[in-house]
């Protein structure tokens, strides 16, 4: 995840991070998405949630399980009254690097550059 704060036009970091599963079973890490979503709306009052619009994975239970991930995350944003964005991952890629085929190693290149960071962010948060 990472989290923004926008005035006027500047954007400013306010953190990012991944919401790690340690659970051994998929309903308890939907729950743990969840919950940490929900805990990070919270935390930050963020005016809406801006999510990954899903892609056509080659393992379709991979692609499943994060369909029902996702909709875990856009479902805490509703819960407290977010209004949520999904955006493809080619067009974040476009906006923040200039290409929509950009790596990873340009995204974060571009994040720690556009927002004064002193180092990479995770790649994961990044993106």
């Amino acid at each position: 995840y990472g989290i923004l704060r926008q005035d006027e036009r500047k954007l400013s970091y306010l953190g990012s991070g991944c919401l790690c599963n340690k659970v051994d079973n998929f309903p308890g890490r939907l729950k743990l998405i969840y919950a940490g979503v929900s805990e990070l709306i919270t935390k930050f009052q963020p005016d809406y949630l801006a999510i990954e619009q899903v892609f056509i994975a080659k393992n379709a239970d991979s692609a499943l399980k994060l369909g029902q991930a996702r909709g875990v995350a856009i479902v805490a944003a509703i819960n407290l009254n977010l209004t949520v964005f999904e955006y493809t991952a080619r067009k974040v890629k476009q906006i923040v690097v200039g290409t929509g085929s950009a790596d990873k190693s340009q995204i974060q290149y571009m994040v720690r550059t556009l927002l004064k960071l002193p180092a990479n962010p995770q790649a994961d948060a990044a993106d």
